[in-house]
């Protein structure tokens, strides 16, 4: 490519590309910070004043010693994630480290990697990440995952790439408290039942799994056949499926194989058997490597967003309490606690630690435990 230097600036020059079309450029030879000769420039500009306005200011931060800014111009979101985790790894523990990389992998990157660091505004943030976020996952998770990314962000700061943090400052909506996001043994029955009537024959049994199991919603999406046992009536868990695609359980703790009743696997029974007949009508047989729960209208996996669509048809239509997806699996644990089952059996079933379960739940064992002492005191006649 040929170069015609402008009069307006030794470093501007201009140039035709391959259309013929006249653009400008610059090019700026500095020193870093180690004294070695470095070059940094910029090509594709329509106009000769657009590329003068941003050859000043590649002069105006390296003279304000903001060398590392004008390097690192065009450093991703997703770049420097990967910069920071090889960096940092080595001094962290191995659950810290796993669950950096899981978070980076698959929720990170897909929705902020392709973006420039220095380009990332809390709006853009907000709009493209928490967001976006908050509509599959709980507030409690969208927080967490919002600490991971000001952690990576504040090392930025530290290392002179970002000036300051600019995501320090935003919210997370508060969950619901755990006093509301789920149902009494009775109310599930209404709202299964409610269900059965309204929703169709997929959401149903995805609803009744959940709220039997306590299964996360993407370890249900993540469900094939041949994770179904209706011998032993069992369902095992070794994946989950959301927007960003198919990966491992959220944790070690999260592979399982939980005990089911005899409701819940005839209803599966039932819906094989029409998943069958609808594959038929597409021309394909229905394989136990097939996702369980797919689309009426196509065969394929259904989405992430039906079951928050249908609680809300479902919990409006019969004027029941609203509660979200997640809601069911705080209704089985809770179900679970008040017929005091032991912590370590709900962990399990739930795919959490004891000492999670003991967090989240301590409300309840509180009410439990003040039951016993009372319970005690009448069997002593006190």
């Amino acid at each position: 490519m040929k170069m015609f230097k402008t009069d307006k600036d030794d470093d501007l020059y201009y140039y035709f590309n391959a259309k013929k079309e006249k653009r400008w450029l610059y090019r700026y030879r500095y020193y870093d910070a180690f004294g070695k000769r470095r070059e940094k420039s910029k090509q594709g500009f329509k106009s000769e004043n657009e590329a003068y306005r941003a050859l000043l200011q590649v002069k105006t931060a390296i003279v304000n010693g903001d060398i590392k800014k004008v390097e690192n111009e065009n450093l991703t979101v997703g770049e420097w994630l990967d910069i920071w985790f090889e960096t940092n790894k080595n001094q962290w523990g191995i659950t810290t480290r796993e669950n950096r990389a899981l978070t980076i992998e698959t929720i990170i990157k897909p929705l902020l990697g392709k973006i420039k660091l220095l380009k990332l505004d809390k709006v853009t943030y907000k709009r493209l990440f928490i967001n976006k976020l908050l509509n599959e996952y709980s507030p409690g998770s969208v927080a967490a995952y919002h600490a991971q990314f000001k952690t990576a962000i504040n090392a930025a700061v530290d290392t002179e790439i970002l000036l300051r943090n600019r995501f320090n400052k935003i919210t997370i909506p508060q969950p619901k408290k755990e006093s509301e996001n789920f149902y009494t043994a009775l109310e599930l029955k209404k709202f299964l039942e409610a269900f059965e009537r309204h929703e169709n024959i997929t959401n149903y049994t995805m609803v009744l799994l959940l709220a039997l199991t306590g299964m996360r919603k993407g370890e249900c999406m993540g469900l094939k056949w041949n994770d179904i046992n209706f011998e032993d009536m069992t369902v095992s868990v070794s994946r989950t499926r959301d927007t960003k695609g198919v990966r491992p359980p959220k944790t070690k703790n999260s592979y399982r194989t939980i005990k089911v009743i005899g409701e819940l696997t005839n209803q599966l029974k039932v819906y094989r058997k029409w998943c069958k007949e609808l594959m038929l009508s597409f021309g394909k047989r229905l394989s136990e490597d097939d996702f369980i729960f797919i689309n009426k209208s196509s065969g394929n996996p259904v989405s992430h967003s039906i079951l928050k669509s249908a609680i809300d048809r479902v919990t409006k239509k019969e004027n029941l309490k609203r509660i979200t997806v997640h809601g069911l699996r705080h209704t089985h644990a809770t179900i679970l606690v008040g017929k005091r089952i032991p912590v370590k059996v709900i962990s399990e079933r739930l795919g959490n630690t004891p000492e999670m379960i003991l967090t989240i739940y301590g409300h309840s064992f509180k009410e439990l435990e003040e039951e016993s002492v009372e319970a005690f005191a009448d069997a002593l006649g006190l």
